[in-house]
Formats: structure tokens, sequence, C-alpha cells
């Protein structure tokens, strides 16, 4: 799917960027801990940007729905995810910890949403 494979090419500009600014205007502002946040933020989400990306180029080729709901679940996860520890590590409010979790049950679905998406290939 078209719109996936720019969602997932947009995202890992947006990381490769975010990378960039933890590593240089944030390393020396941000508490260890915080800063670790960030990483793990860029981390998955660098990582299920490229999932996103794989699944459009699969959806190019066939046409398999679980494909495609796992390719917004990805989504959804980097949002939940990545999106609750980049604002924690901005603004301290460690109370978004809570949220994270959430994006890592997306994570999780999709992939299991891949697997089953591979028993029709």
């Amino acid at each position: 799917m078209k719109i996936l494979l720019m969602i997932g090419a947009g995202l890992m500009a947006l990381g490769v960027a975010l990378g960039a600014f933890g590593a240089h205007a944030l390393k020396e502002r941000l508490a260890p801990n915080m800063l670790a946040n960030w990483q793990t933020g860029v981390l998955y989400h660098m990582v299920h940007a490229l999932g996103i990306i794989g699944i459009a180029s699969l959806l190019m080729r066939v046409s398999i729905s679980q494909f495609n709901i796992a390719g917004w679940l990805m989504f959804a996860g980097i949002i939940f995810f990545s999106g609750s520890l980049y604002v924690m590590a901005l603004t301290g409010i460690t109370k978004l910890g809570a949220v994270t979790p959430i994006g890592g049950v997306l994570f999780i679905a999709a992939w299991i949403f891949v697997i089953v998406g591979a028993t029709k290939l």
C-alpha cells in the first residue's frame, strides 16, 4: 500500500532526525535515564518504521489484510511507545510511562498479524 510506504519512509526520516537531536542537542541537557528513554524511543521507532516499509512492500505484491492491519498497528505503536518516551524525556513527567506499554502491546500484536498473514502466502 502506497500510503504505508510513504508513512514508513517519513517515519524513518523523522527517526534519523530525532536520533541526531538526542545525540547532539539533548545529550548535555537530559539526565542519563531520560536520555536512555529517548534512545529507546528512537530505536523502536526506527525498527518499526522499517517494519512498515517491509509490510508496504509485501502489500504491493499480495493483498493480505493481516499485513495491512500489522502496518497500521506498527504506526500506532510508534505513536504510543516512542511518542510517550519522547514526551517523558523532554518533560520529565514519568507518569507517561504508563502509556508506553500500550505501544509495546501494539507492536506485539502487529508482529502476530505478520505471522498470521505469512500463513496465507
